[in-house]
C-alpha cells in the first residue's frame, strides 16, 4: 500500500466535498453551538438559577477525583455546578463532535460516488482496495479533526472569557481535556469512520448511509449520561483505556472493510 496513491484518492475526494453545502453545513453548525452558544447558555442562566443546591449534579461532583474534590470545597454552589458541568458534564459534546463530522463526510465516501455516477471510474483505476479505503478515511479524519480542535480552541476559549470573572483564573485547556481532544477523539472518530465507510460501500445512496451512520453516536451519548449520572468519570485513566480499546478497534475495522471490499459487487449495484 503507498501512501502518495492514498493521498490521491483524498485529495479527490475533498475537491468534491468542500463543494456540497449538504455536507459541509452539518460539521459547521453542530460544533459551534456545542463550542460556543452551549457554554452562553450555561453561564448565563446560572446566574439566573437556584444557587443554593448542584441538584442532579451532586452524584457526579461526588464522584470526581480527590484532589478536584478538594478545590471544590472552597467555592461557592454556582462555582461547583459551573465547574462540574463546563469541564467534566459537557467533555462527551466533544466526542460526538468528530464522529458527526466525519460520518457525514464517511457516509458519502463511496455512497456519493454511486450517487454521482462516479464510483466506476474510481474503480477501474489501479489504485489497491487498501489505498482506496485509507483515502477515504483521511478525507473524513482531517476535517473532522480540523473542526473538533476549533471547536474546542473556541469552547475554551468561551468558558476562559465567561468563567473568568468567576474564578479569577483560567480553567481550559487542561490535561484531561488535552487528552481527551487530542487522544480520544481522534481514535475514536477513526473507528467511527471505518464503520461508516462499510457502510457507504454497501448501500445505494449517501442519505441512506448518513442515516445509518448516526446510530454510531448513541454509545458516546451513552457515556454522557453515565458520567452525569456518576458511574463514570472521564478522567486521565479512564481516557487511556478507552484509547486503547479503540486503537485495537481501529485496527479490526480497517482489515474487516479491506476483506469486505468487492469492487464487482459495488459496480454491478450501480449499473
Amino acid at each position: 500500500m503507498k501512501l502518495e496513491n492514498a493521498l490521491l484518492v483524498y485529495w479527490k475526494d475533498w475537491t468534491e466535498v468542500k463543494r456540497n453545502w449538504q455536507v459541509i453545513l452539518p460539521i459547521i453548525l453542530v460544533p459551534l453551538l456545542i463550542s460556543v452558544f452551549l457554554p452562553v447558555i450555561l453561564f448565563v442562566a446560572s446566574g439566573y438559577g437556584d444557587s443554593s443546591s448542584t441538584g442532579n449534579l451532586e452524584v457526579l461532583i461526588e464522584n470526581l477525583p480527590p484532589n478536584i474534590q478538594a478545590e471544590l470545597a472552597g467555592m461557592s454552589v454556582r462555582q461547583v455546578m459551573l465547574y462540574a458541568t463546563s469541564l467534566y458534564l459537557f467533555a462527551p459534546f466533544f466526542l460526538i463532535i468528530p464522529i458527526m463530522a466525519s460520518s457525514v463526510i464517511a457516509s458519502d465516501s463511496f455512497a456519493g460516488e454511486k450517487e454521482r455516477k462516479t464510483i466506476e471510474g474510481l474503480l477501474a483505476t489501479p489504485l489497491t482496495d487498501s489505498e482506496l479505503i485509507l483515502g477515504k478515511i483521511l478525507v473524513s479524519f482531517v476535517p473532522s479533526m480540523i473542526v473538533t480542535i476549533l471547536a474546542f480552541v473556541a469552547y475554551s476559549a468561551s468558558v476562559d472569557v465567561l468563567g473568568y470573572g468567576i474564578y479569577g483564573r483560567l480553567l481550559l485547556p487542561n490535561v484531561n481535556w488535552l487528552m481527551l481532544v487530542l487522544g480520544l477523539s481522534p481514535i475514536l472518530s477513526l473507528a467511527a469512520i471505518g464503520l461508516t465507510v462499510i457502510v457507504s460501500a454497501k448501500v445505494k445512496g449517501f442519505r441512506e448511509a448518513q442515516q445509518i451512520s448516526i446510530l454510531l453516536i448513541l454509545p458516546v451519548l451513552g457515556l454522557l449520561f453515565a458520567q452525569g449520572a456518576g458511574l463514570m468519570i472521564l478522567g486521565p485513566v479512564v481516557i487511556i483505556e478507552l484509547v486503547v480499546l479503540f486503537t485495537v478497534m481501529d485496527v479490526i475495522v480497517f482489515r474487516i472493510g479491506v476483506s469486505l471490499f468487492q469492487r464487482e459487487e459495488m459496480v454491478s449495484k450501480t449499473s
